[in-house]
């Protein structure tokens, strides 16, 4: 489930093409959706601040990684599919939910909602990076997830603040590093409620680290299948 196309205002391109990769690895077929409601806002990834004025919608934006094979989220439904997994990139905060803005207050698009409900239910495992496990926070009750750290340590984890409010959420964070040279370490598995997460970006360290730690999510939630 994609976001948009950019990490400030939509999906974190270099996430969902880890997450694409491994699950071509993994011997997957994959479906991609994205909601189609206009964004929060747009960013100018050159600058950094939003370019004002300018509209776009998260199914149309999506799409360009999805290379164009994309579906609405309305049309996912939990007979279709073994597992759901949804990358990180502020547009999960802004355009999946309002969390950017309202923080544990925040809500969560209807779809998405009822999308992660429905895998629950269904007993079908769900994975997460970045800060997309806010979303599982905020509509899984009691749900385990990670966003890394709860401190920053010097700058290594900017957004450990993230962690304090999904605890505010009633989920339970478990600190978690972001990459296989920790072994045993990484991602975190909630067995009960088969939700799988792993920092990714959350994390400042090389690419590579972050490919590999979101390897092993997806694994993890191919494992969950049973497939």
């Amino acid at each position: 489930v994609l976001s948009g196309c950019g990490v400030y205002d939509g999906t974190e391109i270099h996430e969902a093409s880890a997450v694409l990769v491994h699950l071509s690895r993994g011997g997957a077929e994959v479906q991609m959706y994205a909601p189609d409601v206009p964004q929060m806002h747009v960013i100018d990834h050159s600058k950094g601040q939003p370019a004002e004025a300018e509209s776009r919608n998260v199914l149309v934006e999506s799409a360009r990684i999805a290379r164009g094979k994309i579906t609405s989220l309305a049309k996912l439904t939990t007979a279709d599919h073994d597992a759901v997994i949804f990358p990180g990139g502020f547009g999960a905060a802004k355009n999946l939910s309002t969390f950017a803005v309202d923080g544990k207050d925040c809500k969560v698009n209807r779809e998405v909602e009822r999308v992660l409900k429905d895998f629950h239910k269904a007993g079908k495992p769900i994975g997460l990076c970045c800060i997309s496990p806010v979303l599982a926070a905020k509509v899984l009750s009691g749900a385990e997830v990670t966003v890394g750290h709860e401190e920053e340590e010097g700058g290594k984890w900017p957004y450990a603040g993230t962690a304090g409010a999904i605890k505010e959420l009633g989920a339970k964070h478990c600190v978690k590093e972001v990459t296989i040279s920790f072994p045993g370490n990484f991602p975190h598995v909630d067995t009960r409620n088969k939700v799988v997460t792993t920092p990714a970006f959350m994390c400042e360290t090389a690419l590579h680290h972050i490919f590999d730690g979101i390897g092993a999510m997806v694994k993890n939630v191919l494992k969950l299948t049973g497939k």
